[in-house]
């Protein structure tokens, strides 16, 4: 319901007068809040070592008359187990707005990845893309891979590069939720750089190397 809706009050599935007064109103800054709740800055990194994240968030309970109520501020702490995926959703019971015969709404948060400037995921696999020039695509390289845990990889590739090549090293994916000491593969992907001209000395040792019987 977004922004506005959040503010109004989530609607309980009725069509009667209380439909939106009867869920959870967020009180909060919304931008505040997903600030508070990635933080650091590598929130990539949270989801591959896992982490604890504490959300203040600010609901409504009633007093002690039963009639009037106060809006006060509570921590729910948030246990961020490695390998989390995309869509994990974690859920506070009863902790919405408190109201006379109201039984209080459960608050959910979801998980949501966030792009990395190196990887891309793929359930428990993780793809990166290496820029080698045709040259090395052809004689071989060593792709040098920085882990989401700090560790320079040094992988050599021995075999040819051709544009659907995919080189498979093992083990170094995210870890698997149902055991965190095990982890999937690492995929590299490889972007071709093509020259963008050769001078014809060169162009007669590439037919000599390429072409000839």
């Amino acid at each position: 319901f977004g922004e506005e809706g959040l503010k109004g009050g989530i609607p309980v599935g009725s069509d009667g007068e209380d439909a939106w007064t009867a869920g959870y109103v967020f009180h909060n800054n919304p931008d505040k809040v997903f600030k508070e709740f990635f933080g650091g800055h590598n929130p990539f990194a949270d989801l591959f070592l896992g982490c604890t994240k504490k959300m203040k968030i600010s609901h409504r309970v009633m007093n002690e008359d039963g009639q009037t109520s106060t809006i006060r501020d509570k921590i729910l702490i948030i246990d961020v187990q490695p390998g989390w995926k995309q869509g994990t959703r974690v859920t506070f019971e009863k902790e919405g707005d408190q109201g006379p015969n109201i039984i209080p709404a459960d608050i959910t948060f979801v998980v949501q990845e966030k792009p990395h400037p190196r990887f891309k995921r793929t359930n428990d696999d993780l793809i990166y893309v290496a820029n080698i020039p045709l040259g090395k695509a052809l004689i071989g390289c060593t792709v040098d891979v920085r882990t989401l845990d700090g560790r320079l990889l040094s992988i050599p590739i021995n075999d040819i590069v051709h544009p659907t090549y995919c080189k498979v090293v093992p083990g170094e994916g995210m870890p698997l939720l149902k055991d965190p000491r095990r982890r999937g593969d690492l995929l590299i992907h490889f972007n071709i750089c093509f020259p963008k001209r050769l001078t014809p000395d060169k162009k007669v040792l590439l037919r000599r190397a390429l072409l000839s019987q």
